[in-house]
């Protein structure tokens, strides 16, 4: 009887064992086995609790796109002003640093919606990169318009990457977010 116990108890060790290893295997599969950078601006701190999130569940790198000067803190100065100019003058502010895009294959890049627009910040970014056989993933976080022309912006300005399906997500999300990343993810893998 001992013996049986035994052997029930290590056939469930090993089928438990490879369930797990399933899961990782999977896991590791979501994204092709491809090397991953999660690539964001964020002003107001929404961009940023996406990106965290996204790479929580996808355990890419974080890359911050900052201006090489910061926008001012008040809302008003930065929508209304600056960043309002940069659109209209189709100004590309330069960034603290371009990143790096060459080792990776996929690369999230997130924005927020700013004049129907992406971020000034997030096309300098993608004009200082090569994305040629890449694919870029965008996330989009907005105020109320959605997500305007900006995945269409962002295939012109990327030439020659794979441009994928945007996860549009109003402010910082709400307590669903998890699983629409989570469902997205599953889509555009």
């Amino acid at each position: 009887m001992k013996k049986i116990l035994f052997l029930f108890l290590a056939l469930q060790l090993f089928l438990t064992g490879a369930a797990f290893a399933a899961v990782q295997t999977n896991q590791g599969e979501n994204m092709n086995g491809s090397k991953l950078l999660i690539a964001y601006f964020s002003w107001g701190g929404n961009t940023k609790h996406i990106a965290e999130k996204i790479q929580s569940q996808t355990g890419g790198d974080m890359f911050r796109i900052e201006t090489l000067t910061p926008y001012p803190a008040d809302y008003n100065e930065t929508a209304y002003g600056i960043a309002k100019k940069q659109h209209e003058e189709g100004t590309l502010p330069p960034l603290k640093d371009n990143g790096d895009v060459s080792q990776y294959d996929i690369i999230f890049i997130g924005t927020p919606a700013w004049w129907h627009e992406m971020a000034p910040a997030v096309k300098t970014f993608i004009t200082s990169n090569d994305f040629a056989g890449k694919t870029i993933v965008p996330f989009i976080t907005h105020g109320g318009g959605g997500e305007y022309t900006i995945h269409e912006d962002m295939t012109k300005l990327s030439k020659g990457a794979n441009v994928l399906k945007p996860l549009v997500i109003f402010g910082d999300g709400n307590s669903h977010t998890d699983d629409e990343i989570k469902d997205w993810l599953k889509q555009i893998e």
